[in-house]
């Protein structure tokens, strides 16, 4: 038994260090241009502390047998855009960096599970209502995103678009580079919604050396890679 769990248990640990780490690196993106919990070579700063306290977490709640503290993803990025700072013109200057928004949006998720009244104004709440909010959530997030731009760069003129980062980069190369995007995040839809979903984290895990495969081989030369896959 305990050999039979062994692989769904590293799938599961496979997820939740690649789930933690995509999220917080998006979450720290530069383009933020947060300051708090960034001293240079020091190990308990930012990222650091939030992967040795999740572990620490993961431990004790695995031993318990309580559920695990994983990364919300979107509802991270919509609370770090919704804290942004832009100019007149739409550019990001600066992000309000406190604790008090995600002190409050947890306090209201733990009152949800400890007690009967928010919870049930919750299932007072229509399902569509909560999709729509759940999809409001995820369109939301995408801008900025430098894979959607790109998608959306590939039906504009290129004489006439305004120019972006990776304008630099040959257009018959990033469009390449886009394309395999879509054909890896198609990849994992296809296995997560199939009966081998427990393998979705072994298609994120992939995607690291397929990067370097794609630099290694010259599909996409390294000075063009770093432009697209930088931060």
């Amino acid at each position: 038994a305990r050999w039979g769990a062994f692989f769904p248990a590293l799938m599961a640990t496979v997820l939740l260090f690649l789930d933690q780490n995509i999220t917080v690196r998006l979450v720290n993106n530069p383009q933020y241009k947060m300051e708090k919990g960034r001293r240079k070579g020091n190990m308990l700063d930012g990222m650091h502390a939030d992967m040795l306290i999740i572990s620490a977490l993961t431990f004790v709640t695995s031993l318990v047998g309580l559920p695990w503290l994983v990364a919300a993803t979107v509802r991270s990025i919509s609370h770090v855009r919704a804290l942004s700072i832009f100019d007149s013109a739409g550019k990001l200057k600066s992000t309000i960096e406190q604790r008090i928004t995600g002190l409050s949006i947890h306090s209201l998720i733990g009152a949800c599970v400890l007690f009967d009244k928010p919870r049930s104004v919750l299932t007072q709440i229509p399902t569509p209502v909560l999709m729509g909010l759940f999809m409001f959530l995820g369109t939301s997030a995408l801008p900025g995103n430098e894979m959607w731009e790109r998608i959306k760069g590939l039906f504009k003129d290129s004489e006439k678009a305004p120019k972006e980062r990776w304008s630099a980069v040959p257009r018959s190369v990033s469009t390449l580079f886009t394309a395999i995007q879509i054909a890896c995040l198609g990849a994992m839809v296809y296995v997560k919604e199939s009966p081998l979903g427990v393998l979705f984290p072994v298609v994120i895990a992939l995607l690291a050396p397929l990067r370097f495969a794609l630099e290694k081989t010259n599909v996409v030369k390294k000075e063009y890679m770093d432009v697209l896959d930088d931060e």
